[in-house]
């Protein structure tokens, strides 16, 4: 999930990154919920498919050319993220109908695909041929089957005012955690930033993936392929990650109020207002569409992407995108399939991003997933440090690499639960670190 799904939710991520862009408008439905063959039919002509995301749907003119080219209409349906997921679930153990496409996010591939709910996407787009300009697509494979395709691209990345850093005598950007955490006791020290660490101590979602690109940026991994724990022993990455966070709350990096601070809030009234210097774990795409944005930031053009620090250099970054697939309960899976092929085609992406002019433009749209979309809206000058997002994005990593587990929820809200308390000193980080262990070692073994 993402918040932005901590992500919280990709809804959050998808309200939260509204373009300025040319508004749209489509009425829609609600889903039916009769039962449909597993096999569902094969007619791709003449056709109308149920697509439910979390998100404002396409402009209206986009989706109607799509209809003309194909012979099949697009019943759009907006679902908030949470009620989507259950319905999701709630259909496909019902084996009804709820969608011919929807929502595949990252943190629910392990689940949907080992229960085995939606239909391989092998079965209709060359996934390996694909592969190499659409990096997150590994963040959807589960048991070797490709669960549904990332529609956008989403990473963890490092955000820095850099005009505070400069006025704190920082001439050259951190590349490691020492760096970084020296850097921000200077911001402090010199008076420049009373509190220059934005982390989002709330118990919710962005906390959980904070800490995940945190104990990526300390050289580890927070959970083996069989679901244990790699976070217990002092030195390990996870543990220092969770000691550096909860630290920063103590020695005064952090606001105190920060405690019970969302990750979007963050952003909104702490990064983009200058009431932080930085924040560690933030999402791509934001600096663009919210810290440049003179109607939301009073830091515009101040704000840029510090490739993530991390041990002795700068590491990779943490994906967390959303996907679409199909249900096995699906009425019209081919024609979902084709529908599925356009909206995911770099061509379209680009018009959804505002490569085409703004009749094209979906306001609900963040990055595209496909490098070489990202590599135009660069070039075009369309997207702010665009350069840099296509580097980040080319060696981006899923957060779990087998994918995330079926009890992925569980464990999250044990992890944002505990260090949200560890924050708040009703218990100590090594108890919190115990706590989360204990869930993970629970769910993987299956009691």
């Amino acid at each position: 999930m993402r918040t932005i799904h901590g992500r919280s939710p990709a809804s959050t991520r998808s309200a939260r990154m509204l373009a300025a862009v040319a508004g749209v408008v489509l009425v829609t439905s609600a889903c039916g919920g009769s039962t449909a063959s597993s096999s569902g039919s094969g007619q791709t002509t003449g056709v109308t498919i149920t697509v439910a995301l979390a998100a404002d749907p396409p402009p209206a003119a986009v989706l109607a050319a799509f209809t003309q080219q194909s012979g099949i209409t697009v019943n759009w349906v907006n679902i908030d993220w949470d009620s989507l997921q259950t319905k999701i679930s709630a259909a496909a153990t019902a084996k009804t109908f709820f969608a011919d496409a929807t929502d595949v996010d990252w943190s629910r591939v392990g689940q949907l695909g080992k229960l085995g709910w939606f239909v391989p996407m092998e079965k209709y787009i060359d996934t390996a041929a694909t592969k190499a300009d659409v990096p997150q697509l590994s963040s959807f494979t589960s048991d070797g089957h490709v669960v549904g395709v990332p529609y956008d691209a989403s990473f963890m990345v490092t955000t820095v005012n850099e005009d505070l850093f400069t006025r704190a005598g920082i001439t050259a950007m951190p590349k490691t955690m020492t760096e970084y955490t020296s850097a921000l006791k200077q911001l402090k020290s010199k008076g420049v930033s009373q509190y220059p660490l934005n982390i989002p101590f709330a118990a919710a979602e962005g906390l959980s993936t904070y800490w995940y690109q945190t104990t990526n940026a300390f050289g580890g991994t927070v959970l083996d392929g069989t679901g244990k724990p790699q976070f217990t022993d002092p030195g390990s990455a996870g543990y220092q990650a969770a000691a550096w966070m909860v630290d920063a709350m103590k020695t005064g990096l952090v606001p105190p109020g920060n405690i019970n601070v969302t990750d979007s809030q963050g952003e909104q009234t702490l990064m983009a207002k200058g009431q932080v210097a930085t924040t560690f774990s933030d999402y791509s795409g934001v600096v663009g569409v919210l810290y440049n944005d003179k109607t939301q930031s009073s830091v515009p053009s101040k704000t840029q992407y510090l490739p993530t620090p991390g041990v002795d250099r700068p590491t990779v970054n943490l994906s967390n995108p959303d996907g679409i697939g199909i249900p096995k309960e699906a009425k019209y899976p081919d024609a979902a399939a084709k529908f599925i092929q356009w909206f995911t085609s770099a061509q379209t992406q680009q018009d959804f991003a505002g490569l085409s002019g703004p009749s094209k433009t979906w306001s609900a749209y963040t990055l595209p997933s496909h490098l070489s979309a990202v590599q135009k809206l660069a070039t075009a000058g369309g997207l702010a440090q665009g350069q840099v997002l296509a580097d980040l994005l080319k060696t981006s990593k899923p957060v779990f690499a087998g994918g995330a587990p079926t009890w992925y929820p569980k464990f999250s809200n044990a992890v944002y639960t505990n260090l949200h308390a560890a924050a708040t000193g009703s218990m100590s980080t090594d108890q919190a670190i115990k706590a989360i262990a204990a869930v993970a070692v629970s769910l993987s073994s299956g009691s």
